[in-house]
């Protein structure tokens, strides 16, 4: 047995079984655990409240684990992560760190500078796929071309042959002597005093750590998953997995999920059960979506701040911030909306639909930007994702290639009655509407006079009045779409020497170039000498090239062609998950 001291580097990978990193370690020696905390670091992403709750439950968990099998978790807080490493390597003697991959920009500097400097100073550093089905630069078309349409790229993968889980957790650790400045969780300053009552009733609904994540896995798929498909659009009721903060902290490891799930699909298969096969197909979609949140996020790390298509660059949002307030407190006369974005701020949670129906809003009816609803989302979620985020804010705002139409139109009355037809998710969210017949519930506004006063409701008054009509915000959209093809091409007509970045739309056989071309084929890996290393994308800009842009039809107020949309149900944020919308489990946190 190999005598190795390794340092093993916790970050979103709070679990035992199917750990890479802790498995390499343990297998090779005696090893150093350690989660560094690092809020200067997180810069304008450190997370909110119920995130940071769920995280500092999740340590206390995996300490306690890890203490059973033989080693102490050491928590740090300092101002440099690799300051913070020195000074483990420094007190133990270790001559090896390891870790598993993130994929979102800050992690992906961070890593990259820290395994530099680690490898300058003669320590062997190895990082390891412990998040994804694949690593973001296994998957290319022919072309080896980072794919930019998710139907593509999910395709490949599931032509691709999966590795099994084979990462067991040790039965026992050897710990590493040494003494280095650590702190308790509770000096970690993940939750002070004044938000601890609003955390207590997180607690009331949801059970971190990573054997609840087992649990809550196996629920959902000897309980629910036979009714996935059927159930999962219903946003008041327990319709979708939960899992997604599980797999944000890495609780639960996604590999597990995936062949756990499949292994499902062929027993229905054989069975010829298509109810059961249908909800693993869409379930494994949601699961894809995840992974294509990281694959975006490593190949373009712009994406955090500005559209992938680079035309949308020239859309002229209207930075509002009353428009803003009113959207974030559930203030614009739209219930559906309303509902969400308070059930948002009072718990921390949303359905996957519902994420979509406020933030299409917040993007086409207020025309606000959508890196503020993205910011939004990271600072209020539970289960904060900024990847996923990425992706649905990106997906919703017409910033894909395959994603909403810039011009389609959701209308919140019609959504309302697709996916609460009965109100009552916005009677739970919305008490001053509560005693609403069911035929105005979604649409106050034209309730006639005598049925608002049997109801208690003074629209403007204890309820407000639709922030924009619906018309004018259709006008709005569509004037603002022709201002950024005006400004495109006047900016094309002005600079003619300027370069852009494009990309190739996957859907079209690439002919419509808008956003910037990765070439996965010329990744170099980090100077480490280990084969288990986070590469880094290569950029090729293509210069004077048209700009992908869609036309407008007609801008759609129902929601068209829902069920084939691939994206439609679980886009914005949480793309695996989700929600328990259940009344059971929001009376209990309401």
């Amino acid at each position: 047995m190999s005598t190795s001291k390794s340092i093993v580097w916790f970050r979103r990978d709070l679990r035992l079984e199917d750990n890479p990193a802790l498995s390499a370690a343990a297998r090779e020696g005696s090893v150093f655990p350690v989660y560094i905390w690092c809020p200067k670091e997180e810069e304008q992403f450190y997370p909110g409240r119920a995130s940071r709750w769920w995280l500092k439950l999740s340590l206390s968990h995996l300490a306690q684990s890890l203490r059973s099998l033989g080693a102490e978790l050491t928590l740090i807080r300092t101002e440099s992560t690799l300051t913070a490493l020195l000074d483990c390597i420094k007190a133990t003697a270790a001559t090896r760190v390891v870790f598993n991959n993130l994929y979102d920009t800050i992690s992906l500097v961070r890593d990259h500078s820290i395994k530099e400097k680690l490898v300058e100073l003669g320590i062997s550093v190895q990082s390891y796929n412990g998040d994804l089905l694949y690593e973001p630069w296994e998957i290319y078309d022919e072309n080896r071309h980072a794919f930019t349409t998710f139907d593509a790229y999910w395709g490949k993968c599931l032509r691709m042959r999966a590795e099994p889980v084979t990462h067991l957790p040790p039965w026992q650790l050897i710990p590493i002597a040494g003494t280095v400045g650590k702190c308790s969780i509770e000096e970690l300053g993940l939750e002070n005093e004044s938000e601890k009552s609003s955390n207590d009733l997180l607690g009331r609904g949801w059970s971190p750590g990573w054997n609840n994540a087992e649990k809550v896995f196996a629920e959902f798929v000897e309980h629910h998953l036979l009714d996935y498909s059927k159930n999962r659009q219903k946003v008041a009721d327990r319709s979708t997995s939960l899992l997604s903060p599980y797999l944000h902290f890495g609780e639960l490891s996604v590999r597990k999920v995936f062949q756990c799930v499949r292994m499902k699909q062929i027993l229905w298969r054989k069975e010829q059960d298509s109810q059961g096969e249908e909800s693993v197909t869409f379930f494994l979609k949601a699961i894809g979506l995840r992974e294509y949140s990281r694959y975006l996020c490593f190949n373009f790390p712009f994406t955090y701040e500005r559209s992938l298509m680079s035309n949308l660059k020239y859309f002229p949002s209207n930075s509002d911030s009353g428009h803003f307030k009113a959207w974030r407190q559930g203030k614009t006369g739209y219930p559906l909306v309303d509902a969400g974005m308070r059930e948002l701020w009072a718990t921390g949670w949303i359905h996957n639909r519902i994420r979509v129906i406020v933030s299409s809003f917040s993007v086409k009816f207020l025309l606000l930007p959508w890196q503020w609803g993205l910011k939004y989302f990271w600072d209020t979620l539970l289960d904060g994702d900024l990847e996923c985020d990425i992706l649905g804010w990106q997906y919703i705002s017409g910033s894909l290639p395959d994603g909403h139409e810039l011009d389609r139109m959701d209308c919140p009355q019609i959504q309302g009655s697709k996916y609460d037809p009965k109100g009552d998710y916005v009677r739970q969210w919305l008490p001053e509407l509560a005693r609403m017949p069911t035929e105005w519930i979604h649409r106050p506004w034209d309730a006639p006079l005598i049925v608002l006063k049997a109801a208690g409701v003074e629209l403007g008054l204890n309820y407000p009045k639709p922030i924009i009509d619906i018309h004018s915000a259709r006008e709005r959209l569509t004037a603002a779409i022709l201002k950024m093809w005006e400004r495109e091409a006047a900016a094309r007509a002005g600079t003619s020497d300027e370069t852009n970045e494009v990309v190739f739309d996957n859907l079209e056989g690439n002919e419509n170039p808008a956003i910037p071309k990765v070439i996965l084929e010329e990744n170099a890996p980090c100077p480490t000498h280990s084969p288990n290393d986070q590469k880094v994308p290569s950029f090729q800009n293509c210069d004077k090239a048209s700009s992908y842009r869609k036309r407008p039809k007609h801008i759609e107020e129902e929601d068209k062609n829902d069920s084939d949309s691939h994206m439609a149900e679980a886009s914005i944020s949480r793309t695996i998950s989700t929600a328990e919308s259940s009344t059971t489990k929001k009376k209990t946190i309401s």
